[in-house]
């Protein structure tokens, strides 16, 4: 069934409004799979935090408009899926590789973060990226490490003069 001009207009609206919050996104070929796997995938997606739609091309071209993501525009060609990760950057290519694992019919076509459009090959890359709480651990511990090594360097003096008095209690101990 067509869709009416005012539903084209809300839909455009809809997903310029997602791409704008966007952090990555992806474009992904589904021809071949079937009805059950792509609910899988938009279940994976869902509970994820991912933004998942088929959007015509004209249309996604026109909602992307505006956005980082306008560099996708030449990466638009066939039946596209559309995948925006909203909280996580890396999420949308996490659960798009756990999915092509699984399902090869799903072909990722591009890929973009921060108004750079990578090719298909740079999923990997994207889905390796960490999680806010992965970041925000490994800040903590660079953030800590010169505290933890100035505490260390200040005890050693100590510790080094008591392991001395307890080899001379223990020398004196076996004479």
């Amino acid at each position: 069934m067509a869709m009416m001009f005012e539903d084209k207009k809300a839909l455009v609206a809809e997903v310029n409004e997602v791409a704008s919050r966007a952090l990555s996104a992806v474009a992904a070929e589904y021809r071949g799979l079937t009805a059950g796997e792509f609910d899988l995938l938009r279940r994976q997606a869902r509970d994820n935090g991912i933004y998942l739609h088929v959007v015509k091309n004209t249309l996604a071209k026109r909602a992307l408009q505006g956005t980082e993501f306008a560099c996708m525009d030449s990466a638009l060609i066939g039946p596209l899926v559309l995948g925006f990760s909203l909280d996580d950057p890396g999420a949308v290519g996490r659960v798009l590789k756990d999915f092509v694992r699984e399902h090869e019919k799903l072909v990722v076509k591009a890929v973009a973060v921060g108004g750079q459009l990578y090719g298909p090959t740079d999923l990997d890359r994207l889905a390796s990226l960490p999680s806010r709480e992965q970041a925000l651990a490994l800040l903590m511990g660079v953030l800590q490490a010169p505290i933890a090594k100035f505490v260390r360097t200040v005890a050693e003096p100590t510790a080094k003069f008591v392991r001395t008095v307890k080899a001379v209690a223990d020398a004196r101990q076996a004479t």
